[in-house]
C-alpha cells in the first residue's frame, strides 16, 4: 500500500473541497439546462454530465479560501446551489419561450388539438416540434462548449461563495420572464398576423354572402396556412431563438430590452 506524504494531505483535501464546491453550482444548473436537463434524460446521465462539466470548469476557477466551521460551509453550499439554479432558470426560460410560441401559433391557426399529448409537458404539437428542433439546433451549434464557457464566465459575475443581492436578483428575474414572453410572442407573430387576416377575410365574406358556411370553407385554408408558415418560418424562428439563447450566455446580466 502506497502512503501519501503528510504534506500532500492538506492539498488533497483542499482540491477535493474545491471540486465539490464547483460541482454544486454545475449540478444545479445542469438539472435545468436545455437539452441536457430534460425530463427524458435519466438522473444518472445528468449526474455524469454535471461531473464532466465539473472536470472541465474546475481548473479555470480560483479556489475559495474558506475558514473552518459548519456555518461558512453551509452558507457556501446554499449560495452555490442558488446561483446554479438561477442561471439554469434563465436558460430554461428560453425553452419556455419556444413552447409558448408554439402554443400561440397553434391557437391562432386552429392546430392546438393535434397530437397535444405527444410531449412530457402538455403542449400542442407545434410547440413540441419547435422545442425539439430548437434543442437539436442548439446541440449541433456546440451547446456543450458554450455552456462550459458560460459556467467559467459565471464565476467572474458571481464569485464563489458570494450570494447575489435579493433586490437585484428579483429585478433580474422579472426582466428575464418578461423577455421570455416577449420573445415567444415575437416568434409567433407570423401566425398571429395570418390569423388576423384570415378572420378579417372570413368576416367580409360572411357579410357579403350570409348563406355561405364560411367556417367549412375557411377551416382548411387556415390549417394549410398554419402548416405552410410552420414549414417556411421555422428556420428563421430557430435562428432568432438560438441567437437570443447564445446572447444570454455571453452576458446573462445584460438588460434583454
Amino acid at each position: 500500500m502506497i502512503a501519501l506524504p503528510p504534506e500532500l494531505l492538506p492539498q488533497l483535501g483542499e482540491g477535493l473541497w474545491h471540486l465539490f464546491a464547483v460541482f454544486l453550482r454545475i449540478s444545479a444548473l445542469v438539472s435545468l439546462l436545455p437539452a441536457f436537463g430534460e425530463r427524458s434524460v435519466p438522473t444518472c446521465v445528468k449526474l455524469g454530465i454535471a461531473f464532466a462539466f465539473t472536470l472541465v470548469v474546475t481548473p479555470a476557477v480560483q479556489p475559495l479560501g474558506m475558514g473552518p466551521g459548519l456555518l461558512p460551509m453551509a452558507r457556501m453550499v446554499l449560495t452555490e446551489v442558488l446561483i446554479g439554479m438561477v442561471l439554469g432558470m434563465g436558460l430554461r426560460l428560453f425553452v419556455l419561450a419556444l413552447q409558448t410560441a408554439g402554443s400561440i401559433a397553434a391557437q391562432a391557426t386552429s392546430l392546438s388539438q393535434i397530437l397535444g399529448g405527444a410531449a412530457a409537458d402538455p403542449v400542442p404539437a407545434m410547440g413540441y416540434l419547435l422545442t425539439l428542433a430548437g434543442l437539436t439546433l442548439a446541440v449541433l451549434l456546440g451547446l456543450h462548449i458554450r455552456v462550459a464557457q458560460f459556467l467559467i464566465h459565471s464565476y467572474a459575475l458571481f464569485p464563489m461563495g458570494a450570494a447575489p443581492l435579493t433586490p437585484n436578483l428579483s429585478q433580474w428575474g422579472v426582466q428575464q420572464i418578461a423577455h421570455s414572453f416577449y420573445l415567444a410572442f415575437a416568434l409567433a407573430m407570423p401566425f398571429v398576423i395570418a390569423s388576423l387576416i384570415y378572420n378579417l377575410a372570413l368576416g367580409v365574406i360572411n357579410r357579403a354572402m350570409p348563406q355561405l358556411m364560411v367556417a367549412f370553407v375557411g377551416a382548411p385554408a387556415i390549417t394549410f396556412a398554419g402548416l405552410f408558415l410552420l414549414f417556411a418560418g421555422t428556420p428563421l424562428i430557430l435562428s432568432v431563438w438560438s441567437d437570443a439563447l447564445f446572447g444570454f450566455m455571453l452576458n446573462p446580466l445584460e438588460d434583454p430590452r
